[in-house]
């Protein structure tokens, strides 16, 4: 009895012993995937510090105005710079060949209420339009760079007003996805820190003819291309919208608006090729190159 019992103590100490070191052992493994968890969100902290580094390098590097394109082909073009944006007018169309600009986190939080003061530009030489090339013509005075970017100064919306900015619009589009795009970029700039754009009209057939007086060139299409950072890697976009006919029209064929933004997205390669502009050529070649054949919506 003696031994049997002096056999179950040495049982139940083992036991014990078996239990104490097994528990020891799980907070042994806890402690290591907790540093394990702590190494790899470390070594996560790390990589993205050298991207943001790598892309301040590269940002650096390059000179300012990110998002202005080299035109490749000879067009009418003044340049015209303002206070949140930059132009390239063509007296010849009465429209820009290209707006750009770079919105910022801060910028896209302004608050200035819209005046809707459309003025002609004193800056720009040759003809442009005004107001009554518009009034009853059954096409909205598109902005290129909305005034809803420029609600952090009174004078960079203010420019936004003038003629040399505005394109003949579809009613629909102007209202719909081309303001919803509009809206997504500002949400971009408020995730990503900053955003370049780039926008404007394309003409192909010219098959709206002129307006008004001053015969201002009905664009077919409108363009947009968008470049981000993020972990100090550049990610670009682009998107073509159809300008369809006048309210009222029967000739419009194309897919109307109100469709997902998806539908638009094209490549900043494609946007080129329709526009006969280089897009972010500032930037090293093989970033611009991988840049190029992104379609996306970030």
């Amino acid at each position: 009895m003696k031994k049997f019992k002096k056999t179950l103590i040495t049982i139940i100490s083992v036991a014990a012993a078996v239990i104490y070191f097994a528990e020891e052992l799980g907070i042994l493994m806890q402690d290591i995937q907790q540093e394990k968890k702590e190494v790899a969100t470390a070594i996560e902290q790390i990589q993205d510090e050298i991207g943001e580094k790598v892309g301040m390098e590269i940002a650096n590097k390059v000179d300012g105005e990110m998002e202005i394109p080299q035109m490749r082909e000879q067009k009418p073009s003044q340049i015209l710079k303002y206070t949140g944006h930059t132009l390239s007018y063509n007296n010849k169309t009465r429209l820009p060949n290209w707006v750009a600009y770079e919105l910022t986190r801060k910028e896209a939080q302004g608050e200035n209420p819209r005046k809707d003061k459309f003025a002609q530009d004193p800056q720009a030489n040759g003809p442009q339009g005004d107001k009554e090339d518009y009034r009853n013509s059954g096409w909205d005075r598109g902005h290129m760079a909305p005034a809803g970017d420029m609600k952090w100064s009174t004078r960079a919306m203010d420019e936004t007003y003038y003629f040399t900015n505005i394109c003949p619009q579809n009613h629909e589009l102007n209202t719909g996805d081309w303001k919803e795009l509009e809206e997504k970029c500002r949400k971009w700039a408020e995730k990503y820190g900053s955003i370049h754009i780039v926008c404007g009209p394309i003409i192909t057939d010219n098959t709206h003819g002129k307006l008004g007086e001053n015969k201002i060139v009905i664009p077919d299409k409108f363009f947009k291309v968008a470049l981000i950072q993020k972990n100090g890697k550049y990610h670009g976009t682009g998107f073509i919208f159809h300008n369809p006919p006048k309210r009222n029209s029967r000739l419009s064929t194309k897919p109307g608006p109100d469709r997902p933004l998806e539908s638009y997205a094209v490549t900043i390669d494609e946007v080129e090729s329709a526009t006969g502009l280089d897009f972010f050529h500032k930037l090293p070649d093989n970033i611009e190159n991988e840049i190029e054949q992104q379609k996306n919506l970030f």
